[in-house]
């Protein structure tokens, strides 16, 4: 199986890139900013944010550089508390504040002269997907709206994944307890069982998504933000158009088909194989490009 990993493909022929810094709720978020190396003025943008947990060096990055090959300026970074970006505390998965950490990011990005203000879209990969949908329903800067792999629950889905209604009230209680973010768990690990992504594959692999720049951290406060986060409700107030990249083999496509079913949004889907999980879709090379080229033709059309 062919893959792109994050440690052996850092870079992208034909594609520049530089670090940026942007302003959101007082804390300044690190991020970096590709573009095709030969440009004829203003490019379409997108901002491209990844699976919980991650930074921009993992998967972001690697679809950020593939959009920025096919013609756009593309914005990776890290969230608030997260990689190398200000705010506390620190690593807690926290949909609310990496929602407007995408508001800023839009407006980070509408403000650069290399920047066709009127063409900013967002590519959301698994978690982020739900944050990313829901900044595009909301920003009027942002007017299309791409989900790969796409991680999409609501409370009463978050209970069946993480082990039923008592199991998650005991998780959301511990995120409730006096410094709660100063415990903090592995985010992956291959022996350590109470790490979050016990024995999952890509966070545990060196060639993959178990990278110097991963911080590998979960903080005990992130359970209640996390559990009763309703990725679903944005379905409702959608109506910028809409395209879907997964396969029946994704860690949720229940969440990806009941939004599906819910928004009036005009709607695009492409599904690969049932032999592509989801953790392919972040580095596997064949559906990565499918994905790329989906998401660049989708966003030109």
């Amino acid at each position: 199986m062919t893959r792109i990993t994050l440690q052996n493909a850092p870079e992208r022929k034909g594609v520049t890139s530089r670090t940026v810094r942007f302003d959101s709720g007082g804390n300044s978020l690190v991020g970096t900013l590709y573009s095709p190396e030969e440009d004829d003025g203003p490019l379409p943008a997108v901002i491209v944010t990844g699976a919980w947990t991650t930074v921009k060096e993992q998967m972001p990055g690697t679809y950020a550089r593939e959009l920025a090959a096919r013609g756009f300026a593309t914005l990776a970074f890290d969230f608030t508390g997260w990689g190398e970006s200000e705010g506390k505390p620190r690593y807690v998965e926290d949909p609310l504040t990496k929602t407007a950490d995408i508001h800023a990011a839009a407006a980070f990005l509408a403000s650069l002269p290399e920047v066709d203000s009127a063409r900013i879209s967002g590519l959301g990969v698994c978690a982020s997907s739900g944050y990313m949908a829901a900044a595009v329903a909301d920003d009027e800067r942002l007017n299309k709206v791409a989900l790969v792999a796409p991680w999409l629950h609501d409370p009463k889905m978050a209970e069946g994944i993480y082990g039923g209604a008592e199991m998650a009230a005991t998780l959301i209680a511990a995120s409730e307890a006096p410094k709660s973010a100063d415990i903090v768990l592995l985010g992956a690990s291959t022996t350590d069982e109470s790490a979050v992504m016990y024995q999952a594959p890509y966070y545990t692999e060196e060639d993959r998504g178990l990278i110097p720049a991963y911080d590998n951290k979960f903080s005990v406060a992130s359970w209640k933000p996390w559990l009763t986060y309703d990725a679903q409700a944005s379905a409702d107030r959608l109506t910028k158009p809409i395209l879907m990249v997964g396969s029946a083999s994704i860690a949720l496509p229940a969440g990806a088909e009941a939004y599906e079913a819910r928004t009036k949004a005009p709607l695009e889907k492409l599904w690969l194989g049932d032999d592509v999980t989801q953790f392919d879709f972040y580095d596997r090379k064949d559906a990565v490009m499918a994905a790329s080229d989906a998401v660049a033709d989708f966003l030109n059309a």
